[in-house]
């Protein structure tokens, strides 16, 4: 008996979803709840798992199809098993393309990963691509998890011990690059983006476009924040399971802020201002896909502790590309924190449709003047992007004001002042 494997039901801000990789071809022997393929939206990577145990028959949707809610992908031959021997017919993609680097030719077949090894889809299209082992690479997530960082380290560190003379070792200078233009010692490629990638540059132009940016700066000490963070640190990672990073602190006081200065959690809908009644923050994360921008819900009911494990989990989701459409949605605020990259300053740009978006950067120390005397203290810039649209200059610059009034007395929390 034939089942088909189709599209789950996509958000309704998604349209389709792209095809991004197979990783079962006709023939093959599939269980229950496995993964068969990895579907790309603008937002995440969706897994399809398998309905029922059987054997993979017929692919009716190739890498690189564009695939709309419950489209059949393939079908699955619910009970059957692989006959021993059988071939499998091979799958190709209209749209792949060979890496500019190999480890192995082409005409290879393709590694399996060992029982039970479990690897992020991120790292798994990259393993394919490259046509590599995963066997031989050690995973850095829960459980041996491999991650793609995992892959490109694995990559760089075999490059770098590998000597001249040995034949398996990497060699960029004559591994094959197709797709390659330009002149002689010029090289070009060019690459599609991909649908996270032009969905973040859609948004970008966007909120370029329909709102009036502006951005107000200032600058926070922060002392008090971090002889806490130390004295602290300790005890509250025993006592909760997770560390006590800065993001908390800033969390806590945006929220404060915020319920301080109303429109600043507002955003433009037509002609009309929505103000929000909740406090849910996105918290920028970087990811091997691109910079995505997860939400913590209702931040004024969760505690240090809550923040900074949603956080945790937010990046490890991001390097696995397991964040769901329900975590990348929504917000009424952004903080975005380019000092982990060592951004001294910078204009954070918004993230439709909110209206504002707290900048953080790099910690340094710096001369600063306290009671008449010069001394030594560690400093932050911060940035506050904004829709001039509904929120006046007034209000963000006594909003970023606010946040430092807090950070530089964590104190003003507890006595809400």
């Amino acid at each position: 008996m034939s089942r088909e494997v189709r599209v789950p039901a996509l958000p309704e801000s998604v349209a389709d979803a792209t095809v991004a990789a197979w990783h079962k071809q006709p023939g093959d022997q599939v269980r229950e709840g496995e993964n068969l393929v990895d579907l790309e939206t603008d937002k995440v990577v969706l897994e399809v798992p398998s309905p029922v145990d059987g054997v993979l028959g017929a692919i009716q949707a190739r890498e690189g199809d564009l695939v709309q809610a419950d489209a059949v992908l393939g079908l699955i031959e619910s009970g059957a098993r692989k006959a021993p021997g059988t071939p499998r017919p091979s799958v190709t993609s209209p749209s792949s393309r060979a890496p500019l680097e190999s480890v192995a030719p082409m005409n290879s077949p393709p590694q399996r990963p060992r029982p039970g090894q479990v690897i992020a889809p991120a790292a798994r299209r990259l393993v394919k691509e490259m046509n590599l082992d995963p066997q031989q690479i050690p995973g850095s997530g829960k459980d041996g998890r491999i991650q793609k960082t995992d892959v490109v380290q694995w990559l760089d560190e075999r490059e770098q011990a590998a000597p001249e003379h040995d034949p398996d070792a990497l060699n960029l200078s004559e591994a094959p690059a197709p797709s390659l233009t330009g002149e002689a010692g010029r090289p070009e490629q060019r690459v599609p983006m991909t649908r996270l990638r032009a969905r973040i540059a859609e948004r970008l132009v966007q909120a370029q476009q329909n709102a009036a940016l502006l951005t107000t700066f200032n600058e926070v000490n922060l002392k008090t924040v971090l002889e806490l963070r130390e004295k602290y640190k300790g005890l509250f990672e025993t006592r909760y399971g997770t560390r006590l990073g800065f993001m908390s602190f800033f969390v806590k006081a945006a929220v404060d802020a915020l319920q301080r200065f109303p429109a600043i959690n507002a955003s433009v809908d037509g002609d009309d201002i929505v103000y929000h009644g909740y406090f849910d923050i996105g918290i920028a994360v970087s990811s091997p896909r691109g910079l995505v921008v997860p939400t913590l819900r209702n931040c004024d009911q969760l505690s240090m502790s809550d923040i900074e494990q949603g956080i945790a989990d937010f990046g490890q989701k991001a390097k696995d590309g397991s964040l769901s459409y329900e975590e990348l949605t929504g917000g009424t605020f952004s903080i975005t924190n380019g000092g982990v990259f060592g951004s001294l300053l910078s204009t954070p740009i918004l993230n439709p449709p909110q209206s504002a978006i707290l900048g953080m950067h790099k910690i340094q120390e710096r001369p600063i003047v306290e009671n008449g005397q010069i001394v030594i203290a560690p400093m932050m810039y911060l940035a506050l992007t904004y829709d001039h649209r509904i929120i006046d200059g007034r209000e963000a610059v006594q909003f970023l004001v606010a946040i430092k009034e807090i950070l530089e007395d964590p104190a003003r929390l507890l006595l809400r002042v």
